[in-house]
């Protein structure tokens, strides 16, 4: 079951601290070279490779890479009233959340004359990136999709792996929600070979170049995002999923156990770590996760990631410690559930997302909560954030001076550019009053 760390008695420092996560045994660096390979062959050979990539990765060689129009209508067709409510739902429930997610524009008036614009103006092209494998992820298709046209985005392509269960079609699922949601450019390909053709294009299928690709996807996915970038904008290296659920003895031992089972159920290297106060509640929590493990459907999977070196019951001495190591850990997905919630909450500064009280699982996230579940992974909270409409957006500033407002300022130029010895961007203003 979950190892333990116990931090009782003890006061690391931060880099101590971040030496005491538990991270699972992945390495993006190692994937690079076999990426690299693969999108080679996606820039010499446009269509033939995706098709040998499918072939050779997915167990199935699709009819085309380029999904037919048909294909997504008779997907959205077929889709079963009760996953179309619940996409329909799910759609109207992200828009609204990320509409809020659009800065405004603003003015800044410097002086008479003197006037800096902020706006934000949106990628004109997007790859979104909706994973296969274990699973089949709708919701993605909508985490995805949906940010990019509140942003403003024009033009949105997606891809998915070919199914060796559907004839080498791309999940019927998958085509319909895309369908639902109006793409009608879509693309049967997948791993690194798909990230490869989102950056560079590939001709023969009329798939042009696009500015950002984003989604989550296995090691190969975010060894191919690390190596296009530069050519094109990504979102983050996605890896497996995680959860960290901060609780005292006033949680619902039950609860926790299924929160934790629910990440560990994607990946056998997905990580679940319960943080603690208390030992009498962590091993009650035990108790319910060996029972809630060993009985659901992917009972296998849950327990190979939760016997994991990435999974961990950490023990604490108080919650302001356990605020300490989730920021140290910067998960993914950060549950709070504690008797006094919003003092937690304070004291954290690093998680892609945080669900407060015991009614906010991280399921929620998932599906129907509004907020966007393409998030960082890895710890990469610390440093970036998950998927919102601001991904697709780029700041500009719109610089407006007259004559009167750039002859105020003239000097200090003038002084400036002197002590940079780039006398010429003195003389681009000077030469404005000289005549």
């Amino acid at each position: 079951m979950l190892r333990t760390i116990d931090l009782r008695g003890t006061r690391p420092t931060p880099a101590g601290m971040l030496a005491l996560v538990p991270r699972a045994a992945t390495d993006v660096s190692a994937a690079l070279d076999a990426a690299r390979t693969i999108i080679d062959e996606v820039r010499r050979h446009g269509a033939a490779a995706l098709l040998d990539q499918s072939e050779r990765f997915d167990g199935v060689r699709p009819a085309a890479v380029r999904v037919p129009a048909s294909e997504l209508a008779a997907a959205l067709d077929e889709l079963s009233p009760e996953v179309r409510t619940a996409a329909v739902q799910t759609i109207e429930r992200v828009r609204a959340a990320s509409a809020a997610q659009v800065p405004s524009s603003q003015t800044t008036v410097l002086g008479d004359g003197a006037v800096v614009e902020q706006r934000w103006q949106p990628v004109a092209r997007v790859g979104l990136y909706v994973p296969g494998g274990k699973a089949v992820y709708p919701s993605s298709v909508i985490m995805n999709v949906v940010p990019a046209q509140v942003a403003g985005v024009r033009s949105i392509a997606l891809a998915s792996p070919a199914q060796s269960g559907f004839d080498g079609r791309i999940h019927p699922t998958i085509a319909a929600i895309a369908a639902l949601l109006g793409i009608d450019e879509v693309y049967a390909m997948g791993g690194a070979g798909a990230i490869g053709a989102f950056a560079y294009g590939v001709e023969d299928v009329g798939l042009a170049p696009v500015q950002r690709v984003t989604g989550p996807g296995n090691v190969y996915v975010a060894a191919a995002k690390r190596l296009v970038q530069g050519v094109t904008g990504i979102d983050a290296e996605a890896g497996p999923t995680d959860i960290l659920v901060i609780a005292d003895d006033s949680a619902d031992a039950d609860f926790v156990a299924a929160d934790l089972i629910s990440q560990a159920e994607h990946d056998e290297l997905a990580a679940s770590v319960l943080v603690t106060d208390s030992p009498a509640f962590a091993a009650r929590v035990l108790e319910r996760l060996g029972a809630r493990a060993r009985a659901t459907k992917h009972s296998e999977r849950v327990l190979t990631a939760i016997e994991g070196p990435q999974s961990a019951l950490v023990l604490v001495d108080d919650l302001e410690q356990a605020a300490d190591f989730a920021n140290a850990f910067g998960p993914e997905h950060l549950e709070i559930q504690v008797r006094d919630p919003e003092a937690t909450l304070a004291r954290i500064e690093n998680a892609g997302a945080i669900f407060v009280g015991e009614f906010s699982p991280v399921s929620l996230g998932d599906y129907a909560a509004g907020s966007n579940h393409v998030l960082p992974t890895g710890g990469q909270a610390r440093y970036a954030a998950g998927l919102s409409a601001a991904t697709f957006l780029r700041p500009q500033q719109i610089v407006r001076y007259d004559e009167g407002a750039l002859r105020e300022v003239a000097p200090v130029i003038a002084a400036l550019s002197a002590e940079e010895d780039l006398p010429a961007h003195g003389e681009a203003v000077t030469a404005r009053f000289e005549r």
